[in-house]
Formats: C-alpha cells, structure tokens, sequence
C-alpha cells in the first residue's frame, strides 16, 4: 500500500462512519416518496400508499438505516434541521406502516401515553419519540417554518413533502411548505372579510409562542400568505379576529391503499 494510500484511508473510514447521508440514505427515501405517495386535489394534499410500503423491502432498509446513522451536530443547524424534519416524516409514517391500517395515528396511542410519546424507532442507536423531535430537538432550534414540514400523517397536517429535505436549499423548501399551506383555504387561511376574521389552522394556536404569540402569528401568516390575502391581513393586523379550523386527524392514505 503506497503512503498516500495509507494516508487517506482512515479519513475515508471516518467519513463512512460519521456521514449520515451514507446511513439514512435520502436518495432511497426520495425513490420512496415518488414510488408510494401521490399529489391529489383534497384538503390532504399529498396521499401516501401506506399498504404497497408494507409489501416494499426498500422500505425496511430505510427505516433500518436510522439506526445505523449519526445525526449532524447541533451546531449544524440546517443539517439538523433538514436531518430530523425526513426522520420525523419517515416514523410517523413508519407508524401506520407497522401498526395500521388505522383511522388515526392517534388510535396508536392512549389518554395516558398517546402515540407521540411512544418511541417511534431508533436514530444513531437509541430510541426517540415523534415528540422528542419536534418539542426537545426542533423546536428549541427555532425556526417556526417547521410546522409546515413535519407530517403526523394526518389531513389537516401540511402536505407532505415529496423530496427530501437538504441543508443547502432548506430555506427555499421551508418558505414553500408555509406558503403552499396557507395557501389552502380548507386547512391553512381562509379569511372572512366581512367579519373581520383570519381563519387559520390549529397549528398557529397550538404553537402561536413560537411565532411570537397572536401578533407574530399575524405577521407570519401576513408574510407567507397569497398576494391578496396579504395586503387584506397588513391592514388589519391589529383588530383581526383569529378563528381555527377543525382539525381533520383522519389518516392521509391513499383510499383503498391503507
């Protein structure tokens, strides 16, 4: 073995170890988005086949490849949010995969310990929950676009994503899944002019802190809104009455396809 060899071997050991893109292969999971999900005209937006990814050994490859993984450090943040916003969507529906067809991810969980805090898999050799991600890893790196990215596999969630997300385009991505969402009046705004009223979804209530309480909430939806609902929002931000749609937890499958 000549020295330039022996040089460069361990670094490349190191990076097979360390690169999580070699463990959680995003190249398989964008195959399994374009193979098993499909773009409809509902109020779901993107519908996943929820029973040809139990039949697909590809599927358990990639969900067996989290474990294997390392996630970025917490000081790469688009990485890690990129990272665990796929993880998030890959458990949830890795969910319904194992323990469906169900009507309701909730119907996988109880009063006392509903499904989010049940561990969901394993990431880089331990358990995590969907909770652990989204309230103890996403969340405190705060970025309040993610609530339109993570998808608990419901029909009022956003629509899920059909690619991956990638740190060197995140920001392009997470403006597009706030805009696309509030760009549904069935689930993300709908305003009642003559009633002065913003109807938006429970998700802004649920997490109005992260967008800095009511007034923030008003100024992101202002800022990610369509062209004609913006300036309507930007006269009235202060005396806007907010409303929230009911929220639609009926499983996104593709009917018949549970």
């Amino acid at each position: 073995m000549n020295r330039t060899l022996r040089i460069l071997l361990p670094l490349v050991t190191t990076l097979a170890v360390t690169d999580p893109a070699l463990a959680f292969d995003r190249g398989l999971w964008a195959e399994q988005l374009a193979r098993h999900t499909r773009a409809v005209e509902d109020t779901a937006g993107t519908r996943v086949e929820y029973a040809a990814l139990r039949r697909d050994p590809d599927w358990r490859r990639l969900v067996a490849g989290l474990d294997a993984s390392e996630p970025p450090a917490p000081a790469a943040r688009a990485e890690t949010l990129a990272f665990w916003i796929d993880v998030y969507n890959v458990l949830a529906i890795d969910w319904i995969v194992r323990e469906g067809p169900v009507a309701s991810i909730r119907d996988l969980g109880s009063w006392l310990r509903p499904v989010w805090k049940r561990p969901a898999g394993r990431v880089g050799g331990r358990e995590v929950s969907l909770d652990e991600i989204e309230h103890h890893i996403l969340r405190p790196l705060g970025e309040p676009r993610i609530h339109f990215a993570i998808v608990c596999a419901s029909t009022s969630c956003p629509s899920l994503q059909r690619e991956p997300f990638r740190a060197a385009d995140l920001d392009r991505q997470l403006d597009a899944r706030a805009r696309t969402f509030l760009a549904d009046p069935r689930k993300g705004l709908a305003l009642e002019r003559a009633a002065g009223r913003a109807r938006v979804s429970k998700i802004l209530d649920w997490f109005a802190a992260d967008f800095g309480g009511r007034d923030g909430v008003v100024a992101f939806v202002a800022a990610h809104a369509p062209p004609d609902s913006a300036a309507w929002l930007s006269q009235h931000t202060g005396d806007v009455e907010l409303a929230w749609f009911d929220y639609d937890w009926r499983v996104n499958a593709i009917p018949g396809r549970e």
